[in-house]
């Protein structure tokens, strides 16, 4: 850190911090510093927060965190595992956002970093001038050890959310969102979700748009070997959005909102048929027209009934 950032990170570590950033990270102690002074050069005008959880690594990486946990005591909060809790099935995600001070949330695994110091002062000052939207989000930029691949978002993504799109899950660069800290528990169905940020963009939906911010430079996500998400399998990845599905599925039954129940039926029903064989496909298609063909049948039954009495 140079010396003005420092001078920047000590004036603002007395006073209540307006926005928490929460950095899961585990066996990262080749990357984390670089994500944690991503951290600490942001430039503000306003007090943050930044909580790391270490989910017992057994490399370095505790002792990195801890090395900046004395050097920033005010600003850096570390939250340490002796047993890793992904092995158990639990994540640190929840926990995270309840133990946040902030009014708002910026999430950046400690894998990631960011690139743009102005980052959360033009996300923040959005959001506080638009108290319709509940998160914004900018560009990141995959990349290996080989160099970039490729802004991760395209296209129609790269644009402002409706309140709808984010409760359908629309992707969003998670280490790139800024958020208002609303989320302090999450819905029984969603629990053990594997796609737990897809889960958060739909309820955040609840509760106002999203936010594309261009002008911030993209954040950098890094594909890995130890990479928890960028190295699954295809079919893991599969897999994964399956289960989501069908837990957003589930949990928008049980609110009898009709609309988005029919809508993650029919994402679950797309990545089922993209899971099974070609054949297995056939007979899938085959079982739908069927059933559809019972199901009209039925609704017309009482008509033609009627019309015969």
């Amino acid at each position: 850190m140079t010396a003005t950032s420092s001078h920047t990170a000590t004036s603002r570590r007395s006073r209540q911090p307006l926005l928490s950033i929460i950095c899961p990270t585990y066996n990262h102690e080749d990357f984390l510093a670089q994500t944690l002074d991503g951290f600490l050069s942001q430039r503000t005008h306003f007090p943050f927060e930044i909580l790391v959880n270490d989910d017992a690594s057994t490399d370095g990486t505790a002792a990195i965190l801890a090395s900046y946990v004395e050097r920033h005591p005010d600003i850096i909060r570390p939250f340490y595992h002796e047993i890793n809790q992904f092995q158990l099935g639990k994540t640190c995600t929840l926990e995270l956002f309840n133990a946040a001070r902030g009014r708002y949330i910026a999430y950046c695994e400690g894998d990631d970093y960011w690139t743009d110091p102005d980052k959360l002062q033009t996300q923040v000052d959005f959001l506080e001038a638009h108290r319709d939207y509940v998160i914004t989000y900018h560009d990141a930029m995959a990349f290996d050890g080989t160099g970039d691949q490729g802004i991760q978002l395209q296209g129609k993504l790269r644009r402002d959310a409706s309140a709808l799109d984010l409760q359908k899950g629309r992707p969003i660069s998670t280490l790139t969102a800024c958020f208002r800290n609303v989320i302090h528990e999450l819905p029984p169905e969603l629990v053990n979700a594997p796609l737990g940020d897809i889960c958060w963009w739909s309820l955040l939906g609840a509760h106002g748009k999203g936010k594309f911010l261009e002008q911030i430079k993209p954040a950098a996500y890094r594909v890995h070997p130890g990479g928890i998400f960028s190295m699954r399998s295809k079919k893991r990845k599969l897999h994964m959005s399956l289960q989501t599905c069908s837990a957003l599925a589930n949990y928008y039954h049980r609110l009898g909102n009709q609309a988005l129940y029919e809508y993650f039926l029919v994402q679950l029903f797309g990545f089922s048929l993209s899971a099974i064989s070609p054949l297995n496909k056939l007979q899938a298609l085959g079982l739908v027209v069927r059933n559809v063909s019972i199901n009209v049948a039925k609704r017309l039954m009482p008509t033609v009934n009627k019309s015969q009495v």
